[in-house]
């Protein structure tokens, strides 16, 4: 499946997207408008990616929390360790895994994500960003035949901006 994702600055000029791809014969099944009185991003299904990186580092906590937290118990044991020699043998190595644990929870926010979550990136969140600001979004789907065409019909239009997708793994 293919997408093109056209950004236009007010309602009247996604209508006149929408109804100049209607008079091109396109299937309006094919076509949404995002935006203001219309669908919204989350309706629409459009990710929010700092929410998705979130719900990835909880699912790699569960995981890399206890293993950091069995690496660091058994590191500490094996090498006999003697950091903190108030804490004894058995303090010192649950501090071992402790810390393990943390570097466990440093992974999971690196790893599954946290730094773009932080900084934030990808298309959804400029697109959802546009929305917030009050632009439209005309979204058509289907076959590169169909973007194409697409394309050629709302191009005169001049879109702020206008992008094509293909899903992965779709030919």
């Amino acid at each position: 499946m293919s997408y093109l994702v056209a950004v236009l600055s007010d309602r009247i000029k996604a209508e006149e997207a929408y109804t100049a791809l209607e008079d091109a014969n396109i299937k309006m099944d094919n076509v949404e408008i995002l935006g203001r009185g219309f669908k919204s991003a989350d309706e629409y299904g459009l990710i929010d990616p700092t929410e998705e990186a979130w719900k990835q580092i909880k699912r790699l906590a569960l995981g890399t929390i206890p293993f950091g937290f069995a690496g660091g118990f058994a590191f500490n044991a094996i090498t006999g360790l003697d950091t903190f020699p108030w804490a004894g043998v058995v303090g010192n190595q649950i501090i071992g895994g402790f810390l393990g644990a943390i570097a466990g929870a440093m992974g999971s926010f690196f790893i599954g994500g946290g730094v773009g979550a932080g900084l934030g990136g990808g298309d959804a969140l400029s697109y959802r960003n546009r929305l917030n600001a009050g632009k439209y979004l005309v979204v058509v789907k289907g076959s590169e035949g169909l973007i194409s065409q697409a394309s050629r019909v709302i191009r005169p239009l001049r879109p702020e901006n206008i992008q094509g997708y293909t899903e992965p793994g779709a030919y």
